[in-house]
């Protein structure tokens, strides 16, 4: 109290701050609590007979006098605050006393500019063993609210973890992109023209006067994406629209309406059985799937981004667990209006839930490794695939030394015919198992939603490979 005091620099000749008086009322709460809370008010003073708060009492009590006559009314004149008027000691012992008490030395001020730092010291220990702690938090930091001495409190105390909340929704890439949702044979033969595709609807958005040209035409798992300079607007997209449903040796059947980019929520079906037709043999498939979200009213106006994904609940159990992805906002409108429906599947009730974006981990299509995506790869060019040869994959029966004819070897090579899929096996380019590196039946494709799997199963081929070396380098030094 004598420190804050001394900051201060109160002078009895001059008129002070309001503010600093509020601080000195903190700091002389501060003070009278901790002395009634260690029960200093019960040692004897000088005197043995004299308790300290008999005398504190002794000195504060106001003596009885007569009853002055009254004197005639006079205006009030204003005296300097000094700080030699010190307030009497207010016993506190319970914490219903504090909390009453409390409240005469609250910062009125701040309670009406920062409504949400109004808590009161005293309410600030209710989570705390005791007001002593409080105390000392608040001798240590002088300026700081009740509201902070409180969440230093709580990280001292340890406070609860927070709930998991599912991220469900995944950002989407720019808007300066339109998709063609169509089947792949149209989208290899709208590709195979489409340096003149650029050309000609960059003439027919011109002849619009219209801001936006195409840059870019790549294919897509989907279809084809085509981007622009700026974002389409509707009447640039029936302009798109057009000429692609109207190009030659495409099915416009097969194409769907274009849309901008969009964010992906991630959703899972529960309570939908793996056999619907009570046939062992007859499982649930995608196109099932799709077919049972048709039929419901509650996916209307609801888009999948790719097909449905079927799991078993467990090896012996009759029951599935369906994943679909849809398009949906940023703010994540359509995943929210699904949750927690339900829809009948036969004679069974499916539930909606939401599942957290588990992107897995990533296998390179340049390098064919495990780790990082295509577009952050630092190998210039490509690889095969299969003979791991500086060449695409589909030029593998053009560039790949197996197919090529070669009569020096014994029994000589013959070349692989055109159109014909190249006969020879080759290894793992990862973990040199009998197997491509893209094959689905690889343990690291079934295992790509698990880092930790993978990590492990990463030093394991390290380790075969570094024993591999090192007996290849011991043979060639005995020979």
């Amino acid at each position: 109290m004598a420190k804050y005091i001394a900051s201060k620099q109160i002078k009895p000749s001059k008129a002070n701050d309001v503010m600093d008086f509020v601080g000195i009322g903190d700091a002389v709460w501060n003070f009278i609590s901790s002395v009634y809370k260690s029960n200093w008010d019960a040692l004897h003073t000088d005197n043995k007979s004299n308790t300290l708060r008999r005398k504190i009492a002794a000195k504060f009590t106001p003596k009885t006098q007569t009853a002055p006559k009254k004197p005639a009314k006079e205006t009030p004149k204003s005296t300097l605050a000094s700080i030699e008027k010190i307030p009497p000691p207010i016993p506190a012992k319970s914490q219903k006393e504090i909390n009453v008490i409390s409240k005469y030395f609250k910062n009125k001020q701040m309670e009406i500019t920062n409504p949400g730092n109004s808590k009161l010291y005293a309410q600030a220990s209710k989570q705390s063993t005791s007001i002593s702690d409080i105390i000392k938090i608040k001798n240590m930091f002088l300026s700081i609210g009740a509201k902070k001495i409180d969440q230093i409190n709580k990280i001292v105390k340890g406070s609860p973890k927070p709930k998991h909340q599912i991220n469900m929704t995944t950002k989407g890439p720019s808007y300066k992109q339109v998709i063609f949702p169509m089947s792949s044979d149209n989208r290899d033969r709208f590709m195979k023209n489409s340096a003149i595709h650029i050309a000609n609807l960059n003439r027919n958005l011109n002849n619009v006067k219209s801001e936006v040209s195409v840059n870019v035409i790549y294919p897509d798992p989907a279809g084809i994406t085509i981007v622009t300079n700026k974002i389409s607007q509707a009447s640039n997209l029936t302009i798109i629209e057009k000429y692609v449903k109207n190009s030659e040796n495409i099915d416009s059947s097969q194409v769907d309406t274009p849309h901008p980019p969009q964010s992906k929520s991630y959703l899972k079906i529960i309570g939908i059985p793996y056999f619907p037709n009570g046939n062992l043999q007859d499982c649930l498939n995608a196109s099932d799937v799709k077919t049972i979200i048709k039929q419901n009213h509650i996916f209307n106006n609801v888009t999948l981004t790719s097909k449905p994904r079927v799991i078993k609940v467990s090896p012996k159990s009759d029951m599935a667990i369906v994943w679909i992805d849809i398009w949906d906002a940023q703010s994540s409108a359509k995943a929210k209006s699904l949750i927690n429906r339900c829809f009948n599947v036969r004679s069974f009730i499916a539930t909606i839930r939401g599942a957290n974006t588990n992107p897995g981990v990533p296998q390179c299509k340049n390098c064919w490794r495990w780790g990082h995506l295509t577009f952050s790869c630092k190998i210039q060019g490509s690889k095969c695939v299969k003979c791991n040869s500086p060449h695409k994959s589909e030029n593998h029966c053009k560039f790949g030394w197996c197919c090529k004819a070669n009569e020096k070897l014994n029994p000589p090579r013959l070349e692989t015919k055109k159109g014909e899929p190249c006969p020879h096996s080759f290894k793992c380019l990862n973990c040199q198992g009998e197997h491509q590196a893209d094959s689905v039946q690889y343990s690291l494709w079934k295992h790509c939603f698990n880092r930790e799997w993978q990590q492990k199963k990463y030093v394991e081929i390290c380790k075969n490979r570094i024993k591999s070396i090192r007996s290849t380098g011991s043979a060639e030094l005995h020979q």
